[in-house]
């Protein structure tokens, strides 16, 4: 007690300076709801062999995504990735690799930083691509208050910026936290009842500091629309287009038809699913963007013996120069997992990257032709997908989802998740994990479902 009473004497001072009366008033904006009143629900002290036996409990709980057949996706996607991926990256030179201050001892690790950078750069159709960000939710932010940097003093719509109202709720939220601390006004891009983007949103989005919109996008459809994007847009208004990477293995690269800065989750190329992470975000973007860009950069020069060598060239993060000037709170990126996917696209090259995309819309194809001969089954968005669509069924979507579990199936992603007003709409996702069989294990149960609510005869 005669310990404790010098500190308290601190605190007090500590939280009159602040003009605060107790340690709660420092947590006052943490709404009441989430806040844990009383001790923590926490059990006794174990022993190291009791909580082994409880960690082995709760995991064999999980089932496994690739155990069973599955359909969900809505922005995580199950590709194989092959064994010589996990066997690379977990050599020591680069599982153990921290960032290359000194590059005269990492050159190794630099040059291949520099290889995921091009291949980025040659995926995306962008002169020049960063070294990854955190995921793909922190690269569209990143890219919107970059398009803020470099267009807001031009733009008639200052500080201004318009998302497709179809961007996941998780991946919006990150963006209206990135764009409320710097005074952006966020606005939303309309869609018809097809699923793509009204001509008459990107004409009034004309003049504003930036436009995201993404191909394919989170229904899956691709809108052949966003190719005149640009035009309708102006020079003046950044157009950040938003990718699945898999999909450029058949689908125009994003920087062919105009697009200013591409982002996107880099998770289909060389990750698993992992529970939801570690991912990686790709940014990307053409040269009057460079210097305001998020991240670090690897450049190759020659060093004073003529030979080719690699250092850091950019880095606007905190870490690395006044915190003022920095572009970005990110202060690291996701290196390791970055160079998982230079790895599966250098195995992959261009012919299997297309043949990878192939296998994942053929997959979709075959999916959307089986379900099409069962009555109650409807598609809400005709024309192109790439790997998921939304199927409209005859009920609640949580219902079937849970019966189609109950039988083995991960049937998609619940869209009501997405949007409060739809419960009768299943976002539905293939892959090259896709199997004919799946495909017909989902169609039996599907069938059996709908029979069960009075549609099939």
């Amino acid at each position: 007690m005669v310990d404790q009473l010098p500190n308290l004497g601190r605190e007090n001072e500590m939280l009159t300076e602040m003009g605060m009366a107790s340690i709660e008033d420092l947590f006052v904006d943490i709404p009441a709801s989430v806040r844990v009143d009383g001790q923590l629900p926490l059990p006794d002290a174990q022993t190291e062999e009791e909580i082994l036996a409880d960690a082995r409990r709760l995991l064999g709980a999980n089932t496994s995504h690739g155990s069973r057949p599955s359909f969900l996706g809505a922005g995580l996607y199950r590709n194989y990735v092959p064994a010589s991926v996990f066997q690379l990256v977990t050599r020591g030179e680069f599982l153990t690799a921290y960032t290359p201050y000194q590059p005269e001892v990492s050159q190794g690790m630099l040059q291949s930083m520099w290889e995921f950078q091009t291949l980025i750069s040659e995926l995306v159709g962008l002169p020049i691509a960063n070294l990854s960000l955190y995921d793909g939710s922190t690269a569209a932010a990143e890219a919107l208050t970059c398009a803020v940097r470099v267009h807001g003093r031009k733009a008639t719509q200052q500080n201004t910026v318009y998302v497709s109202e179809l961007t996941p709720p998780d991946r919006l939220s990150v963006m209206q936290n990135y764009c409320q601390g710097a005074d952006i006004i966020i606005k939303f891009l309309r869609h018809g009842p097809d699923g793509k983007v009204l001509k008459t949103s990107f004409e009034e989005a004309r003049g504003s500091c930036g436009v995201y919109v993404e191909q394919p996008n989170p229904y899956g459809i691709l809108d052949e629309g966003l190719t005149l994007a640009k035009e309708l847009i102006g020079e003046e208004t950044a157009l950040i287009v938003g990718i699945q990477p898999v999909s450029l293995g058949l689908v125009e690269a994003p920087g062919a038809y105009g697009a200013d800065i591409v982002v996107g989750e880099g998770q289909p190329l060389g990750s698993p699913m992992t529970c939801g992470g570690p991912l990686y975000g790709i940014f990307a973007c053409h040269k009057p963007y460079l210097r305001l860009m998020p991240g670090r950069i690897v450049g190759r020069s020659i060093d004073v013996d003529g030979k080719e060598a690699y250092c850091l060239t950019l880095s606007t993060r905190e870490q690395h120069i006044r915190r003022h000037r920095a572009t970005s709170n990110i202060c690291t990126n996701e290196t390791l997992i970055a160079l998982m996917g230079a790895m599966h696209m250098a195995l992959l090259g261009p012919e299997g990257l297309q043949d990878l995309a192939t296998r994942n819309m053929m997959a979709c194809q075959r999916l959307k032709e089986e379900l099409s001969n069962i009555d109650g089954l409807e598609f809400p968005h005709e024309g192109p997908h790439f790997n998921e669509f939304v199927l409209q069924i005859p009920g609640k979507a949580e219902a079937c989802l849970e019966y189609l579990d109950n039988n083995g199936i991960f049937g998609g992603f619940n869209l009501h998740r997405w949007n409060n007003s739809i419960e009768n709409q299943i976002l539905v996702t293939t892959t090259d994990q896709t199997s004919l069989s799946d495909i017909q294990m989902l169609c039996a149960q599907l069938h059996n479902w709908v029979k069960q609510q009075g549609v099939v005869a």
